[in-house]
């Protein structure tokens, strides 16, 4: 059992007050706070530590070395991946989806060839997809989604072709909470030899993953929503692909020998981390995953499931509300709308109540177009909030829609 009052002090932001109430963070899937031990350690590196990595001789350097590569093998042991050369440091999932769309698609996308995403996508799982398809003359193809936001399999099979050469997917979705069954997806996408990439932004914090299991080609998340800082993130890649994909960007560390006849590039992981990298972060994001790790995976989700059951069941009392995103498989995450209240007043009057909530489209306008509204209110949780948190929440949220009315 977690001691969640325990955890709780390991987080100063929550030992606050926001307008002279006790600050309520429901906001966990934009990013989540920070313990103590991470932030200990990004002041320690710059006290103790401060070196440029890889290329120093002295005592320093080797140092700095040494604790960012151990983030690197902490990561690929989370992923179970089969080796270091598979996990890149990027700024994050916006970045690692970038990374892929220049360069896996510089290399392997043609004019008439096809990618797959689904309805319920980031903007940032949408936009490069869209960018690649003007460049090359590629087509974009769309996964509908049912009314309770569950990709409908049937018509995902339908969509898919010898044609299609990329299928990018969420792991679970940040303005529904719908967790989508990617292992079904990525053989059904190998059946018609695509690749697959998953979105697993939110997938990381709240479920295990297992890249050899999943069999997926990619997978991306940041550091940020899982206790780490932010501007970092990794990329999953499978060994083979990443060998025949031409680098991000050119600088230092990605290369091997330069010449102004030609350059030669270094080997994987290092061929797509060019430039001086976030080590302090990097060396940050070990402690923030050993953190979740000594708490345990599972705990964690036990217990955020149990928040959102409690969560489901308290907001059903509020007069007129209607939750947005049903699945049967969910995370902790609660979107809802009011059919004459605006999301953003009520975002505004439970942040002066001490409560942060999202609202808006939560970067997935299509989606939104999709179930026929402009946004919702979304309260999303983490380990260290509580059921009594949830209660104040609720009786936040009757008193603001009284005001509204």
């Amino acid at each position: 059992m977690l001691n969640i009052y325990q955890i709780r002090q390991d987080f100063p932001i929550l030992q606050q007050e926001i307008y002279g109430k006790p600050l309520i963070y429901f906001d966990n899937a934009a990013t989540s706070q920070k313990p103590n031990v991470v932030i200990d350690a990004l002041s320690n590196y710059y006290q103790h530590t401060n070196a440029n990595i890889h290329r120093g001789a002295h005592f320093l350097a080797n140092k700095a070395t040494g604790e960012y590569e151990a983030t690197r093998e902490t990561i690929r042991q989370i992923l179970n991946a089969k080796s270091t050369e598979e996990i890149i440091f990027t700024k994050g999932t916006t970045e690692g989806i970038n990374l892929i769309a220049s360069t896996f698609g510089r290399k392997f996308i043609q004019k008439g060839d096809e990618i797959i995403i689904s309805t319920m996508e980031h903007h940032s799982n949408i936009v490069p997809w869209q960018m690649l398809c003007e460049e090359k003359g590629a087509i974009l193809k769309i996964i509908p989604i049912t009314d309770s936001g569950e990709i409908i399999l049937e018509e995902y099979e339908k969509l898919l072709s010898e044609r299609t050469k990329l299928v990018s997917v969420v792991h679970i979705s940040n303005s529904l909470g719908t967790i989508n069954p990617i292992k079904e997806i990525i053989s059904l996408a190998h059946a018609q030899g695509a690749k697959v990439l998953i979105d697993g932004a939110q997938g990381v914090v709240h479920l295990d993953i297992d890249v050899q299991d999943l069999d997926c080609d990619f997978y991306v998340f940041s550091g940020h929503k899982i206790f780490a800082p932010t501007g970092i993130g990794a990329l999953f890649g499978k060994k083979d692909l990443l060998n025949q994909m031409p680098p991000y960007q050119g600088g230092g560390e990605m290369i091997s020998t330069v010449s102004f006849e030609k350059t030669t590039y270094n080997v994987l992981p290092f061929k797509f981390e060019a430039g001086t990298p976030n080590i302090a972060d990097v060396i940050a994001f070990r402690l923030a995953l050993e953190y979740m790790n000594n708490l345990g995976k599972k705990n964690i989700a036990d217990y955020e499931n149990y928040l959102l059951k409690y969560a489901t069941e308290r907001i059903t009392e509020v007069a007129g509300l209607k939750i947005i995103g049903t699945a049967k498989e969910k995370a902790s995450v609660i979107s809802f709308v009011f059919d004459d209240i605006h999301p953003s007043d009520i975002g505004t009057l439970l942040d002066n109540q001490g409560i942060a909530v999202r609202t808006g489209s939560h970067c997935t306008q299509p989606l939104m177009e999709r179930l026929g509204i402009s946004g919702t209110t979304r309260a999303s949780f983490a380990v260290y909030n509580t059921t009594d948190e949830i209660d104040n929440f609720i009786v936040a949220l009757q008193k603001t829609v009284k005001m509204l009315k």
